[in-house]
């Protein structure tokens, strides 16, 4: 449905993307994730053809990006939207029905379907006057007028309250279940774990991860053993609530030496639970060693020879 191929976009010589390559499948919620000035917007303007890559390839369901085609089978959310605030929620969604030629009637039984289901109320009420949660619907109504195939959404969720937000999550894998096609980025990395089938991390224009979560997990991520023992170990720690110690671990080799000096002691290992990396354990550690990467020491960096 999605295919990027080497995708490169520089600004007067600084590198915002450089050389991004992945695919998306038809139905699958895919994320792209990173921290401020990683890539990720200019990736999804990329997408959307806002913005002309320096060199690369984009096509979104057979279409090249930017061209009429694809952009009457794309719905597009920015972070930040914009509405005609003077307008109705009605008003808006129709007359940017209009400019997708979506007939009359069509276009107010699509109004009506994506307003009941974001639950939108005050639907006559003036946008300007509307709360930012509200807005925020009507700016995904709008994406969804002309019945794209594909969604691009950059931080849907951003800056609303706890149960907007989760409303907004919970429609988005909706719209996946109902066979769109979704690009999502969100600073959130719950709500990416929660909604997302694969994934891309980047950094400084770089994809520097990428898979399912369970793939990245394996890749990136490790997993923590907490062992209890009825005795104390090397390194264990009383645990106040019970009568029993506990020891975290990185491996079952470390699980099997808890195991017999626990028994060399009279002693057992009376539970083990399983800790797998969430997604912000993993992007915090594999972004920061690129960050720190980065900033080599001046003295160890090559020096080059200044002409004056």
């Amino acid at each position: 449905m999605i295919r990027v191929d080497d995708l490169r976009k520089a600004y007067d010589g600084f590198v915002a993307v450089d050389g991004s390559t992945f695919e998306v499948d038809r139905g699958e919620v895919f994320g792209v994730v990173g921290p401020n000035g990683a890539g990720k917007t200019t990736t999804l303007k990329m997408l959307a053809g806002l913005v002309e890559p320096t060199s690369g390839d984009v096509e979104i369901a057979g279409a090249s990006a930017g061209s009429l085609d694809m952009r009457r089978n794309l719905g597009f959310l920015p972070e930040e939207s914009p509405l005609y605030e003077e307008m109705t929620a009605h008003g808006y969604l129709e007359f940017f029905a209009d400019l997708y030629d979506v007939p009359t009637e069509t276009a107010r039984e699509r109004i009506e379907e994506a307003l009941d289901r974001l639950d939108l109320e005050h639907r006559e009420r003036r946008i300007g006057d509307m709360s930012k949660g509200m807005k925020r619907k009507v700016a995904i109504a709008r994406s969804l007028v002309n019945d794209p195939d594909v969604l691009i959404y950059d931080e849907p969720a951003s800056g609303l309250d706890p149960l907007t937000t989760n409303y907004i999550i919970e429609f988005t894998r909706e719209l996946a279940d109902d066979g769109k096609t979704i690009v999502f980025s969100a600073h959130n990395l719950y709500h990416v774990e929660s909604i997302c089938d694969r994934l891309i991390v980047m950094n400084h224009g770089d994809i520097i991860a990428r898979g399912t979560l369970d793939e990245i997990r394996d890749e990136h991520g490790q997993t923590a053993y907490h062992v209890y023992t009825d005795v104390p170990v090397r390194d264990a720690a009383h645990d106040d609530d019970e009568d029993h110690y506990q020891v975290v671990v990185g491996d079952m080799d470390a699980v099997e030496r808890v195991r017999r000096e626990a028994q060399a002691d009279g002693g057992r290992v009376v539970d083990i639970q399983t800790e797998d990396p969430s997604l912000e354990d993993i992007f915090l550690d594999i972004a920061g060693e690129r960050v720190e990467s980065a900033r080599e020491p001046e003295a160890e960096r090559p020096t080059q020879e200044v002409e004056t």
